[in-house]
C-alpha cells in the first residue's frame, strides 16, 4: 500500500474540510464566523499534507530542490491574493502584504522554528554554505526592492519613472532568479562517515511507506493549487470582519492577508524543524522570502496592467524600514551555521513589535 493509516485520514479529513470551505464560501453559510474558520481550518489541514508531501521529496532531491519547490507552490496563494487586491483598488493592501510575507517568513516563521526546533532538540546545526547562499540572495533581493523607493524618497532624477524603473528591476531580479535555480536546487554531498561512525548501529528504519516521486510532487501540486483557492475564501470571508473591527489596510495586508497565504510554508517549515530537519526548514523557509522578493513581485509589476491596476516596487518610509532591519537581523542569525530556541525568541519578539507598529495604519 502506498498510504499510510495516517496519511489516509490527512488526505481524507483534508479533503472533507475544503470542500466544507467550499459550501460555506459560495452558499454564504453561517454568515462571517463559519466560513473564516472552515478555510482557516482548510489551510492548516492542506499545510500538514504538504508537510507529508515535502517530506518525501525531500529524501530524494535534497533540502535545496524541495525548498524551491515547496516555496514556489506556497506562494501561488500570495500572487492571486494581491492580484486580486489590485484589482479591488487596494493598493496598501497590496504593498503591505508583499512586505508582510517576507516579515513573516523570515521573523516569524523561522523563529517558530527555532523554538521548536530548540526545545525538541537542543542546538541545531544547518549547512554554513547554503546559509551564506540564502542570505546572499535574500540581502540581493530585498536590496533591489528598495532602490525604487529610494529614488522617490530622495527626490532623485529617477523620481517620476518609478513604473519603469521597476519594470527594469523587475525584469532583472527575474533573470537573477533563474540564473540562481542551479545553485539553489543542488543537492549538498554530505561528509563520509569516520571508522568510528561507521561502526555504530544503524539507526531503526521506519516502517511507514515510501511514495513514489511522481505521486509526491502531484500531491504537492494539487495541495499548492487548493490552497490558492482556501487563500482567497480565508480573506473574502476575513474582510467583513476586518471591517467591523476597524483593522487597518496596512495590519491587514501586513500581517492577516500575509500569515494567511502563507500558511503552507508557515506550517511545513516548522514541522521540518521540530523533525530534526534543520537544512530543509532553512531551505524552505528562507525559499519563501527570496521568491516573493525575486518573483512575486516583479511578476505583479509586470502583470498588473492585465488587471487595470500600476504597480510599482515603491514602498512606505515605515515599511521599507521595517523591512530592512529584518533582514539584517535575520542575516546576523543564520550565517553562523546554528540556532537556538532563544533566538527564535528574538525574532517572533521583532516580528510582534513590528506588527504593533501596523496597528493603526
Amino acid at each position: 500500500m502506498v498510504f499510510s493509516r495516517s496519511d489516509v485520514r490527512l488526505i481524507g479529513l483534508a479533503g472533507v474540510v475544503v470542500a466544507g470551505a467550499a459550501v460555506t464560501n459560495y452558499a454564504e453559510v453561517g454568515g462571517t464566523v463559519v466560513p473564516f474558520a472552515a478555510s482557516g481550518v482548510a489551510l492548516a489541514l492542506l499545510a500538514a499534507l504538504v508537510g507529508r508531501s515535502v517530506e518525501q521529496v525531500g529524501e530524494r532531491l535534497g533540502a535545496g530542490a524541495t525548498g524551491v519547490v515547496q516555496s514556489a507552490l506556497g506562494n501561488l496563494p500570495e500572487l492571486f491574493v494581491v492580484l486580486f487586491a489590485l484589482k479591488s483598488g487596494l493598493y496598501e493592501v497590496a504593498t503591505a502584504t508583499i512586505v508582510g510575507s517576507i516579515l513573516a517568513n523570515v521573523l516569524l516563521v523561522l523563529g517558530l522554528a527555532f523554538i521548536a526546533g530548540g526545545v525538541k532538540n537542543g542546538v541545531q546545526r544547518f549547512d554554513s554554505a547554503a546559509a551564506r547562499r540564502l542570505s546572499l540572495m535574500l540581502t540581493l533581493s530585498v536590496a533591489a526592492l528598495v532602490i525604487p523607493a529610494l529614488t522617490a524618497l530622495l527626490h532623485t532624477p529617477a523620481a517620476g519613472h518609478e513604473r519603469t524603473l521597476s519594470i527594469a528591476v523587475s525584469v532583472l531580479l527575474l533573470l537573477l532568479f533563474g540564473l540562481s535555480l542551479p545553485a539553489a536546487m543542488k543537492r549538498q554531498e554530505q561528509p563520509a562517515p569516520d571508522a568510528a561512525e561507521s561502526e555504530k548501529p544503524a539507526p531503526p528504519q521506519h516502517s511507514e511507506p515510501r511514495w513514489p516521486l511522481w505521486l509526491a510532487g502531484t500531491m504537492l501540486a494539487v495541495t499548492g493549487v487548493a490552497a490558492a483557492f482556501v487563500s482567497d475564501w480565508f480573506v473574502a470571508a476575513l474582510t467583513p470582519a476586518m471591517d467591523s473591527l476597524h483593522i487597518s489596510q496596512a495590519f491587514a495586508g501586513l500581517v492577516i492577508v500575509a500569515i494567511a497565504g502563507n500558511a503552507v510554508e508557515n506550517v511545513v517549515g516548522i514541522q521540518l524543524a521540530y523533525r530534526n530537519q534543520p537544512d530543509h526548514a532553512l531551505s524552505v523557509i528562507l525559499q519563501s522570502p527570496i521568491q516573493i522578493a525575486m518573483m512575486v513581485a516583479p511578476a505583479l509589476v509586470l502583470l498588473s496592467p492585465l488587471v487595470g491596476a500600476s504597480f510599482t516596487l515603491v514602498l512606505p518610509p515605515l515599511l521599507l524600514v521595517s523591512l530592512l532591519l529584518a533582514v539584517v537581523v535575520t542575516v546576523v542569525v543564520v550565517l553562523d551555521g546554528d540556532s537556538n530556541w532563544l533566538e527564535g525568541a528574538a525574532l517572533v519578539t521583532l516580528y510582534a513589535i513590528t506588527a504593533t507598529a501596523f496597528w493603526w495604519g
